[in-house]
């Protein structure tokens, strides 16, 4: 029970669970922060922000959610129509969007993150994304509340429905719209037309200012839009959570703005609205989010389209320890995922040290440190990699075309065992055992190269499962796995960023038992799953190299 005395500026929250204990939070609005009487957390009011970080077992936490959308599109996208006729298609993804957080505000959500392209949809050129354009100022220079404000600027219709979206909703908003901004001659990089047209990302706080804009730097196949001049770094604050950064889509894959605003801004909340399309079998979006989130231990706010056809579903709310994430295939419904985060995302138990291999003659495989069995352990970090000989004693290696890249690969044909292969300077070495499934293929693969022979510069190491039991298909699209494989998988990548990825059967993201760097070795281990696996990936992104083309 909650009851304010704003005379003497004190909060008095009874905890009836806690044998009826009076807990006194004093607070000033002038520092809009509170002290606690007591060291347990259980609630911190900031009354200057008329909001509340919620503690649960001393760890603070804000309630989030993430909207996967089935929106509605327009079927022809590369034929110009009028203002009024693109206004009636986004109205009614904005009538979704406006159920939602109605939908959300019940259940406490605190932020809430739509997709991208999730008003207007997409294919469309220069010219027929104009009607749909909107101009939205930089709330940098300009504070405004459309809702409130609605005569500040015009040609705003849906920035305004935004703000109101936000404000009756009591709840942080983040929705993707097409934007313009009007240039001139005087900037070298002014488009023909007079104008630049950006992806854009939209953030409102809890009473419908808007508080964040965002243009996307890497556009994929995106012919309607212009990349920013520069690159943009944008936070927006939050009461209960602190720092939000966003970024859209492609740009997950590079340095700039994500991996940097990450690593130089300190940002450990991250909201992703985005229309991915799965790709398999290392870019499935529950997959490589789950990835991402793990490998800078942060919490990352994922909301993706619902359009199954076109391999568009993989939204999630992903922590350190935790993933909550959506993947249907078969239902045309959009879907409301809501969790609760943890403000601080810290990693627990998830150390390289919980990965031992075995002193090649066995492996033997433990979930904890203390189960390893420490007289047959070594360290990862001590084995050296000899260059594998196509004898009676490996199997012969072999390639296959994996995602346009042409991997080295070799199977795995005894119930377990210990396996190198390499491509370039990359050497990834797997130990295993397993219950194979008759009839299931797996291998261990290496790549070290650019993506397509030209995007960007990739170093992967890869126990997979192939489509078949023949090599060919290895790499093939596939989502059902029987065989279960406790494995350690490690590489010795030339980039520090690797992104770690277990997949299993029906498409469900596994966290790793450890993962890590020794002696610039990255490893990744993983023990009794639930299903059969799919794949397990050591995705290196070599961000240095993509300068080299």
């Amino acid at each position: 029970m909650l009851k304010l005395n704003r005379r003497v500026n004190k909060l008095q929250y009874l905890d009836t669970n806690n044998k009826g204990k009076m807990l006194l939070v004093f607070y000033t609005k002038k520092s809009g922060r509170a002290e606690m009487s007591a060291r347990s957390c259980l609630v911190i009011f900031l009354f200057y922000f008329e909001a509340a970080f919620i503690c649960i077992n001393g760890q603070q936490i804000y309630t989030a959610a993430v909207y996967e959308h089935n929106p509605f599109l327009n079927l022809d996208p590369h034929t110009i129509i009028d203002r009024q006729s693109a206004l009636k298609l986004m109205k009614k993804n904005l009538d979704i969007y406006e159920e939602q957080v109605k939908i959300a505000s019940k259940q406490g959500v605190q932020i809430i993150v739509f997709p991208e392209d999730g008003l207007h949809g997409f294919k469309y050129t220069r010219e027929s994304i104009y009607p749909f354009l909107e101009p939205v100022p930089d709330p940098t220079k300009v504070k405004w509340n459309p809702c409130l404000q609605p005569s500040l600027h015009s040609g705003n219709e849906v920035l305004k429905r935004l703000s109101c979206i936000a404000r009756n909703g009591n709840m942080y908003v983040v929705a993707n719209m097409p934007t313009k901004q009007d240039c001139n001659k005087t900037d070298p990089k002014c488009p023909a037309d007079g104008r630049y047209q950006y992806n854009t990302n939209v953030a409102f706080s809890d009473n419908g200012t808007l508080v964040a804009r965002y243009h996307k730097q890497n556009l994929y196949k995106e012919m309607e839009f212009n990349t920013p001049p520069e690159v943009e770094h944008v936070i927006f604050e939050t009461p209960f959570a602190g720092k939000f950064g966003m970024f859209i889509c492609f740009d997950l894959l590079f340095y700039e703005p994500a991996v940097s605003l990450i690593e130089k801004y300190n940002v450990s909340q991250i909201v992703f609205p985005t229309a991915w399309m799965n790709a398999s079998p290392f870019l499935s979006g529950v997959q490589f989010q789950r990835g991402f989130a793990s490998a800078f231990s942060i919490n990352l706010l994922a909301a993706n389209l619902h359009i199954p056809q076109q391999r568009m579903t993989s939204s999630g709310l992903y922590t350190p320890d935790d993933s909550f994430y959506y993947y249907d295939v078969e239902s045309q419904e959009g879907k409301l995922t809501v969790a609760e985060i943890p403000v601080n995302p810290v990693s627990h138990n998830k150390s390289v040290d919980a990965c031992k291999t075995s002193d090649h003659s066995q492996f033997t495989p433990c979930k904890k440190l203390s189960r390893c069995n420490a007289k047959r352990s070594v360290d990862i970090s001590q084995v050296v990699f000899p260059m594998i000989k196509e004898d009676r004693n490996n199997p012969p290696t072999f390639h296959s075309i994996i995602h346009h890249d042409n991997f080295a690969l070799i199977p795995l044909k005894k119930p377990a065992g210990e396996l190198e292969v390499c491509s370039q300077s990359l050497c990834c070495h797997v130990s295993y055992h397993g219950k194979f499934s008759e009839n299931e293929l797996y291998a261990l693969g290496a790549y070290d190269g650019f993506h397509k022979s030209n995007t960007y510069y990739i170093q992967v190491c890869t126990l997979l499962k192939c489509a078949n039991a023949s090599f060919a298909s290895c790499g093939a699209h596939t989502t059902i796995a029987h065989s279960t494989i406790d494995f350690v998988i490690w590489g010795n990548h030339s980039t520090q960023h690797v992104f770690p990825e277990i997949l299993g059967s029906d498409v469900i993201p596994f966290l790793p038992d450890g993962m890590g760097w020794k002696n610039k070795i990255y490893t990744m281990c993983k023990s009794d799953m639930s299903s059969g696996l799919l794949s397990a990936n050591l995705y290196g992104r070599w961000y240095e190299k993509d300068n080299s083309l």
